[in-house]
């Protein structure tokens, strides 16, 4: 038996050790936040960087895929050259202020379509799948998400806080149009973020959902990106980080699904996906094929990588699209 002194000195020296243990842990849940969800910092960060690198490495870099990108791109500046276009801003329920562009057709068309881009991307990226829209007689609108591009925010909302975000433009396209069919078309974050606005109560004039390279659910995307880009333990880790995110950007993680938002859909939904995505698994867009409740289509990319399918088989991609939402998109 220790002697009451000591036991008092070993108890309070566990005590302090258990606070400095706690204060660090929680530290390095802070700088994690901020390093994966805060821009500022991702930009300051030095390791953020060298997983930018690595992410572009990790992209499937072939002849034809370059080939595609390139001739989507020269039709993309054409297009944009002539287009009819406008500015948009709208402020969310916290005081955001966030950007869009809508591109609109010269003939009347109630065909529209929301294009929602990826983590740390911003509209322009998916001006080239906003051109096969508008050849196809869409009207177009395209929008930075929180804290992406021209829009302000605290921390990226991994689809979960623009599931809201986004309802915003909805209501800007029906104030415009009535008797707008409006398809929801995503890619990568964009895409979960739309899949998790199925979960919500959206107007009848939603008629389609386009999911490409979406996640299941935001827990399980940091879990594994934890172990590969920092080599924590996901537990208890990601844990921690979702107390400090809830502390200070006021969403939990654990809620942001994709795949309990199509539960509960009957929205119908067309799933796209490359089979060398290396960020998020390819399993990931077959589970959400089978929990999805409504009309649904698959579609696996051969060769494809990250968002990179409408570049691998262009001809592919948008006759599967364009296909699928005609039997669902009737006005003109």
């Amino acid at each position: 038996m220790y002697p009451m002194h000591k036991r008092k000195w070993l108890k309070r020296t566990i005590g302090v050790l258990l606070i400095v243990i706690t204060a660090v842990f929680f530290i390095i849940c802070n700088i994690l936040v901020d390093v994966a969800l805060v821009p500022e910092t991702m930009e300051q960060t030095e390791a953020f960087g060298e997983i930018t690198e690595e992410s572009m490495e990790a992209l499937v870099h072939t002849d034809d895929i370059q080939i595609n990108q390139a001739k989507a791109a020269n039709e993309t500046n054409a297009w944009l050259a002539q287009a009819q276009s406008e500015k948009l801003s709208v402020t969310t329920s916290d005081g955001y202020q966030l950007i869009g562009r809508v591109f609109f057709q010269e003939k009347e068309s109630h065909k529209w379509v929301l294009l929602l881009h990826g983590y740390t991307g911003w509209k322009e990226e998916l001006y080239p799948i906003g051109y096969e829209y508008a050849e196809q007689g869409y009207q177009v609108l395209a929008p930075d998400l929180r804290c992406s591009g021209e829009s302000g925010g605290d921390f990226i909302g991994m689809g979960w806080t623009d599931r809201l975000d986004n309802l915003l433009w909805l209501n800007y396209i029906l104030k415009q149009d009535p008797e707008a069919e409006i398809v929801i078309h995503g890619q990568s974050m964009g895409a979960a973020s739309a899949l998790m606005m199925t979960g919500e109560k959206l107007p009848q004039n939603v008629k389609a959902v386009v999911s490409d390279c979406a996640y299941t659910d935001v827990y399980h995307m940091f879990q594994k990106q934890i172990k590969e880009w920092f080599h924590l333990p996901a537990f208890p880790v990601i844990d921690g980080a979702n107390l400090v995110l809830r502390l200070r950007g006021g969403y939990d993680i654990k809620k942001a699904s994709a795949i309990e938002a199509v539960k509960q859909t009957r929205i119908p939904i067309l799933f796209i996906h490359g089979d060398q995505d290396v960020f998020i698994p390819v399993d990931m867009a077959r589970e959400l094929y089978k929990a999805a409740n409504g009309e649904k289509e698959l579609l696996i990319v051969k060769g494809a990588g990250h968002a990179q399918a409408q570049y691998k088989n262009p001809e592919g991609y948008y006759t599967t699209v364009f296909s699928f939402l005609k039997n669902f998109i009737k006005k003109g």
